[in-house]
């Protein structure tokens, strides 16, 4: 099954990478993984966190149809909880109704605060019945909203001459028409507010953070590309940052207590379909590139960091405490978000080797982890992203970055699914455990992508290393994969 993963040693990692010319730097020595971490808070003490590790933000796409944490989703927190990682950030959490992404997907109101207050309950009682406290644990939820995907139909901010016509009218089955306007500028007030409530809500039931998801070409993500579009929001990097610098402002006054976060592109790329030959091919386009955040507009395939440093640096002046880096949409280039050793059904084979898309990710983390301080010289801790395809090295990767300053904090995504342990696994022993190591063979994005379910979507997580829960789920899916049409 394996295509690239082939290595019996640490050396081996190495050479392959460096006769690639992506370099990369492992070390045995995890201890800068577990050393303590301060987090800045504009005008309050510092909070520190216990290690250097993060769970990334992995939806579980299993709640009720109204939003609310269902028996999988209070089981997943409970784990996470549990395993010892002292960041928790909190998965894909919808501000609003017509901007969830998939009808299972959380959705922070009134109506689900307790609930949600009950799961964050539960995990922080876990990290304190495991690790004996919870005084240097952060949790978190990223609040989102889904924009061009939402499920209920989409709500554009720009248009994309090269997501348009991917994006789908859900009344039709058909692209969507030149007749589908781009929401107001009066809409994105509107959205703000929505933003602004589901933060005092998170600051209720629990939560220590919360991320403002400017990523994957979900809603604020776009805006940060959005070079075309007119008005208050669009045009200008002044302006395409409008929405986040006032929102960010907004919550500092109305919730001073809660800490701020946002996981951004440092690079949006272009989308990619599956050529004849199965591998990704990038869609036709034109130059320059009008909706490509960190991208050269000359050259797709070229970041351009220019942007992404800037945003960097001023979103740690208007009084953000975390930063997390990512690249790339899970629906049109997911190469580039996640490296993987194969592809979900729908998808297409990886069109560069997996190391190249680490690599990637690496010096993106390390140039906005460089421009991460604020006018006084705090430095903002930087969480970095693309470690599970190195599997049992994945780690030893982490504590070279972090030794060499490339980030602060190092997030751990599909693994923290089979894995949920990771930390504590690698606090007492020094190792992660074989038979629980992701291997990204894409089964949890195979469930996610069927909607061939009574509620529209399927839960997800890992079916070979967390039977108990996925086993038969997976069995489900895979039997209607092999039916015929």
């Amino acid at each position: 099954m394996a295509r690239y993963f082939k290595y019996k040693t640490a050396e081996d990692l190495t050479a392959d990478a460096a006769e690639r010319g992506v370099p990369l730097e492992l070390t045995d020595d995890l201890a800068p993984l577990f050393e303590p971490l301060q987090v800045p808070v504009p005008g309050g003490p510092v909070r520190t966190l216990g290690n250097r590790l993060a769970v990334q933000p992995m939806e579980g796409c299993d709640g009720t149809p109204d939003g609310r944490p269902d028996e999988l989703t209070y089981r997943r927190y409970r784990r996470f909880g549990a395993g010892g990682a002292k960041l928790i950030w909190g998965e894909a959490t919808a501000v609003a109704d017509d901007g969830r992404m998939n009808p299972r997907q959380l959705w922070i109101a009134d109506h689900s605060a307790s609930e949600i207050a009950d799961m964050l309950a539960g995990c922080r009682r876990e990290h304190r019945n495991a690790c004996g406290g919870d005084d240097d644990l952060l949790v978190g939820l990223q609040l989102t909203h889904s924009g061009r995907y939402s499920f209920r139909g989409p709500l554009i901010p720009v248009r994309d001459p090269l997501l348009d016509p991917r994006t789908m009218d859900k009344s039709t089955g058909a692209p969507i028409g030149e007749d589908v306007q781009p929401l107001s500028d009066g809409d994105l007030r509107r959205i703000q507010d929505e933003f602004v409530v589901a933060a005092k809500l998170a600051r209720e039931v629990g939560c220590d953070f919360v991320d403002i998801k400017q990523c994957h070409k979900y809603l604020l993500c776009e805006l940060l590309a959005a070079t075309n579009r007119p008005g208050d929001y669009g045009g200008s990097y002044e302006n395409r940052t409008r929405f986040i610098r006032k929102l960010i402002g907004r919550i500092r006054a109305e919730v001073p207590d809660l800490l701020i976060a946002s996981r951004f592109n440092a690079y949006d790329g272009i989308p990619f379909h599956k050529g004849d030959d199965g591998l990704g091919v990038p869609d036709a386009h034109a130059l320059p590139l009008t909706n490509s955040f960190g991208t050269d507009p000359q050259d797709h395939a070229k970041p351009d960091l220019a942007e992404p440093q800037r945003l960097a640096a001023d979103l740690a002046e208007w009084g953000v405490s975390l930063l997390n880096v990512s690249s790339g949409n899970p629906y049109a280039c997911p190469h580039l978000v996640r490296p993987a050793e194969n592809p979900p059904t729908d998808g297409y084979h990886q069109p560069e080797h997996p190391l190249v898309g680490i690599h990637r990710h690496f010096t993106l983390t390390a140039a906005v982890q460089e421009a991460a301080v604020t006018p006084d010289g705090a430095r903002i801790p930087v969480v970095g992203s693309g470690y599970s395809w190195l599997q049992d090295y994945a780690f030893a990767a982490a504590a070279a970055n972090v030794l060499a300053g490339r980030c602060d904090l190092v997030g751990y995504g599909r693994g923290s699914l089979s894995h949920p342990d990771f930390a504590n696994s690698l606090k007492e022993s020094g190792t992660l455990n074989r038979k629980q190591v992701c291997r990204t063979f894409s089964y949890c994005t195979n469930i996610m992508r069927t909607k061939d379910h009574p509620l529209g979507q399927y839960p997800t997580g890992c079916p070979p290393f967390d039977r108990e829960a996925y086993d038969a789920i997976y069995k489900e899916v895979k039997a209607k994969m092999a039916a015929p049409n």
